[in-house]
C-alpha cells in the first residue's frame, strides 16, 4: 500500500506534495508521484507524429518527476518515493489507473489554481474523482504547507447526524485510534437564505434550528454511548447563517484535517458527496479527507 499524489508542474502548485509527504509519514508508508500525460486522439497516426508525441510525453513526465523530486527531498529526504507516468485522455481516468496499479491506500490532489489562498478549490479533475474514487481522497487547500512539526494534530469529522453517516464516523474513529491522533466530531447547522417561509418569522426559525441542534447533540451522545466513538472525542454542534459562517465558528489548528463522506447508493464503496458535503469541502480552511462509504 502507498500514498499516491497527482502532480504536474503548473497545476495546483506544490501544496499537494506538502500534504502527500505528511500523509506518507503519518501512515508510515511510501509515496508515489503520478503524472498523467495526454494520449493522442489520432488512431492510427503517422509514425512521425507518434515519435514526436512519445518524446513530448517523456519530457513532460521527466520534468514533472524532477520538480517533484526536488520538492519532496526538501521536505523529507528520507522518504521512500517513486515517480510514475500514466498516459490517458483524461487526467482523472489516468489517476484512477494509478490508484489501481500502485495499490493506493490514499489519493491526494491539490486545489485548482483559481480561488483564494487557504481555501479548498475543486477543479474538474477533483470533481470527477469525488464521484468515483475507490479509495479515500484528500485535497489540500491552495497554498497549503506542511506543518513545521510534520505531525497530524487532530482529525475533525463532519457528521450530519444521520444513520447513513455512522459508518464514516466509525472509519474516522478507527483512523484516529490507529494514528493515536485526537478526534473531534462536528455537526454544522446552517440556516440558509430561505430556511423557512417568511410568514413563519425569525423567532420560529430560531426555535426550529435550536431544536435541530438539540437532536444533533443527542445523536452524538448516542454514538458515544454505543462505543462508536470514545469518551475522549470532542463533540460540537455549530450554527451559522451560511456554510462559511458555520465553518468559521470553530477553531482550526495547524496540522488538522477535516474528514467527510457519505454512504454510496450502490454496492461498491466509493467516494460520493452529497450537497452538504460539497459545501463543507469548498469552505474548509484545512485539508479535506473524503472517505468512501
Amino acid at each position: 500500500m502507498t500514498v499516491v499524489v497527482g502532480y504536474l508542474p503548473g497545476k495546483g502548485g506544490a501544496s499537494a506534495l506538502h500534504l502527500a509527504v505528511g500523509a506518507a509519514r503519518t501512515l508510515n508508508t511510501s509515496l508515489a508521484v503520478a503524472t498523467v500525460v495526454p494520449r493522442p486522439w489520432l488512431n492510427p497516426s503517422p509514425a512521425r507524429v507518434d515519435a514526436e508525441y512519445a518524446e513530448y510525453a517523456a519530457q513532460l513526465a521527466a520534468s514533472s518527476a524532477e520538480q517533484a523530486r526536488q520538492h519532496v527531498s526538501a521536505l523529507d529526504d528520507r522518504l521512500d518515493v517513486s515517480f510514475h507516468k500514466f498516459a490517458h485522455r483524461s487526467v482523472s481516468s489516468g489517476l484512477l489507473d494509478a490508484v489501481a496499479e500502485l495499490d493506493a491506500e490514499l489519493l491526494i490532489l491539490g486545489s485548482a489554481a483559481e480561488g483564494r489562498l487557504g481555501q479548498v478549490v475543486v477543479g474538474s479533475t477533483a470533481d470527477r474523482l469525488l464521484h468515483c474514487c475507490p479509495v479515500p481522497l484528500a485535497i489540500s487547500p491552495r497554498g497549503y504547507r506542511r506543518p513545521k512539526s510534520g505531525a497530524l494534530a487532530r482529525i475533525t469529522c463532519a457528521y450530519p447526524a444521520s444513520l447513513e453517516a455512522v459508518a464514516v464516523v466509525q472509519q474516522v474513529a478507527d483512523l484516529s485510534r490507529r494514528l493515536a491522533t485526537p478526534m473531534r466530531l462536528v455537526t454544522f447547522a446552517v440556516r440558509g437564505r430561505n430556511m423557512y417561509p417568511p410568514t413563519v418569522g425569525l423567532h420560529a426559525e430560531d426555535a426550529i434550528l435550536q431544536e435541530w441542534v438539540k437532536q444533533a447533540r443527542q445523536a452524538m451522545i448516542r454514538l458515544r454511548d454505543e462505543k462508536v466513538i470514545g469518551d475522549d472525542v470532542d463533540l460540537k454542534v455549530v450554527t451559522g447563517n451560511d456554510w462559511s459562517e458555520a465553518i468559521d465558528a470553530i477553531d482550526w489548528i495547524e496540522g488538522e484535517i477535516l474528514a467527510i463522506g457519505t454512504s454510496p447508493g450502490g454496492a461498491v464503496a466509493r467516494v460520493f458527496l452529497g450537497s452538504h458535503g460539497s459545501k463543507i469541502l469548498r469552505h474548509s480552511p484545512v485539508p479535506v479527507l473524503v472517505l468512501p462509504g
